[in-house]
């Protein structure tokens, strides 16, 4: 147990993003923990608010970046958190220039959640060129990865000592029941996959991949909402594959579509992490994944899943093609899924909030 606390976090918004997520998740669970936590966004949003408990005072930033972050400061500097952490670029600026004008920039953990490729907005993209000199000037700096933290490093030469990794909380909870190797094999051909209909999910190698299987009776499902839907869609009816193609858009109950699978896919150019991957690991279904960063790290071996070349339609098709007909044994997978709970991540975040906290008083001190 962390004892009680203050602790605030910071984002964007309760969006749909898994980043969003696990801000969400993580300000509940220290909540549940025995803390005082806060959680400051610029806007509301539905997507992820069921996540947050009641015991998390949720607060409203005004809008523009420039009132959002002296209106952030002030609730530093009246709070006086032990640690005050933020996720997102956007927000992780916001967030150091307002720890900076409370004086509590020691006491700020900015996480990163994607890689720099993805971040197309100005600010997006001066967030992660900053990182240097963030690095150097706030408490800590957390990659959801270590591919990101390697990323991050190699790219901007920031210090290694400065960069911690820290695995998101991806495992859902409750956990889900046990799967037999027989109930899955029982289940419809249907591939699952998860995400924003965006160009970094490449949704287009996972159709193409679908269109090459030789098995007409297999079926694809992909849940989440983006810009892409109608190319999707069009690619679909051009693969003659758009009767064997649902898309039923963002689903707030992913667990239902989850139960109905028998095989999970990722086509993803490039993922830090993969909360997709894991919930699915969590269900029992075998995974097949391009091999585009994060989810190296977590399919370990053949019992949980495929890693297939990122664009390469064919090994992607393969891969699902063997899985869908031999999905195999859930039980090394559901427990891989565990290795990536909660209570790890809160565990791992509490002894760096400890950590930061120790620094920031020997500083003061001194």
């Amino acid at each position: 147990m962390s004892g009680r606390r203050k602790l605030l976090f910071y984002t964007h918004g309760l969006t749909s993003g898994g980043a969003e997520r696990v801000v969400a998740r993580l300000a509940t669970g220290f909540a549940a923990r025995g803390d005082d936590v806060v959680l400051a966004v610029d806007f509301e949003a539905g997507e992820n608010l069921g996540l947050l408990s009641r015991n998390v005072d949720l607060r409203v930033l005004p809008r523009g970046n420039a009132r959002a972050t002296l209106a952030l400061s002030s609730i530093l500097r009246r709070e006086k958190p032990v640690a005050s952490l933020s996720a997102i670029s956007v927000s992780n600026i916001k967030h150091a220039a307002a720890a900076a004008l409370a004086g509590r920039s020691r006491r700020a953990i900015l996480t990163y959640h994607g890689f720099y490729e993805s971040e197309f907005q100005r600010l997006s993209n001066l967030g992660y060129r900053l990182t240097p000199i963030l690095a150097r000037t706030t408490g800590a700096i957390v990659a959801v990865s270590d591919s990101l933290r390697d990323d991050l490093i190699a790219r901007f030469s920031v210090a290694r000592d400065r960069l911690q990794r820290i695995h998101n909380p991806a495992g859902p909870e409750p956990f889900p029941a046990e799967l037999s190797r027989e109930d899955l094999a029982r289940r419809a051909p249907i591939v699952l996959a998860m995400g924003r209909l965006a160009p970094d999910k490449d949704f287009i190698t996972l159709l193409r991949a679908v269109a090459l299987l030789s098995r007409s009776d297999a079926h694809l499902v992909i849940l989440g909402e983006g810009p892409e839907r109608e190319r999707l869609q069009a690619a679909a009816r051009r693969l003659g594959i758009e009767t064997r193609v649902a898309m039923p858009g963002h689903v707030k109950d992913t667990s239902v579509e989850i139960l109905r699978a028998r095989c999970f896919a990722l086509s993803s150019r490039r993922e830090t992490f993969s909360l997709a991957c894991v919930e699915a690991m969590a269900h029992g279904l075998p995974v097949v994944a391009t091999d585009c960063g994060g989810p190296a790290e977590i399919i370990t071996d053949a019992a949980i899943g495929d890693l297939v070349p990122v664009g390469d339609a064919a090994a992607l098709a393969k891969a699902i093609e063997t899985r869908l007909a031999t999905p195999g044994d859930p039980e090394p997978r559901q427990r891989r899924a565990r290795a990536f709970s909660l209570e790890t991540a809160l565990d791992a975040y509490d002894a760096l909030i400890r950590a930061v906290d120790r620094r920031a008083l020997k500083t003061a001190s001194n």
